[in-house]
């Protein structure tokens, strides 16, 4: 579980430090603030809720949803959370972090590496794909 969440802590810890050693409270709050974004977008917050690598797989054989297999910190999987916008919660995430078996899951995919975002949908996988090729698997 801390795995997941270390870049966030040490993005508000840096916050923290930043805002106790300026000595312009104006900057030193603006400076908390941006770090305390930074923290909430590096954290799993951000992401819909997680299932086990399991689960996924059943729920998507039964309605063909897509798997996409995260992990927390990763600039890629932000970028292509952020670009589904309400759309992701269509798809299931696994955090490879929380997940062993999500994490074999990509190994499998990728040939031994844990690159995210890893999506498979409709028996195909694809390492860090483009946000349109998913959105269009995520139409009914």
């Amino acid at each position: 579980m801390l795995r997941s969440w270390w870049l966030a802590c040490v993005m508000l810890a840096c916050g923290v430090y930043v805002a106790v050693t300026q000595e312009v409270r104006g900057v030193a709050v603006t400076e908390f603030l941006i770090f305390l974004v930074l923290a909430v977008l590096f954290s799993p917050l951000v992401f819909p809720r997680s299932l086990s690598a399991g689960q996924a797989q059943q729920r998507s054989a039964r309605d063909g949803r897509p798997i996409v297999y995260w992990r927390p910190g990763c600039r890629y999987c932000l970028r292509l959370r952020l670009r589904l916008g309400q759309r992701a919660g269509r798809a299931y995430w696994v955090n490879i972090w929380r997940d062993p078996a999500g994490a074999a899951a990509v190994r499998a995919v990728t040939g031994g590496d844990e690159t995210v975002p890893t999506v498979v949908a409709r028996g195909e996988a694809v390492v860090n794909p483009e946000p349109a090729w998913l959105l269009q698997r995520l139409t009914p």
